[in-house]
């Protein structure tokens, strides 16, 4: 089987990733760190999920 790695496919779109979820944390008015529910953080992470899919499907 497999290991999984955390390894990006795409060289340089972490920085790209990081915006995205600090855009999106504001949006929703959550302040992202250990401090933070796990409930707060994941729908930040859902919601990029949500976007990263339909910009793919988009084609954009």
């Amino acid at each position: 089987m497999p290991r999984q790695s955390n390894r990006l496919l795409v060289p340089g779109c972490a920085q790209a990733i990081n915006q995205m979820k600090t855009e999106i944390a504001g949006e929703f008015g959550v302040q992202l760190g250990a401090n933070t529910t796990s409930r707060a953080n994941g729908s930040v992470g859902g919601e990029i999920t949500k976007r990263l899919v339909f910009m793919s499907e988009s084609g954009i």
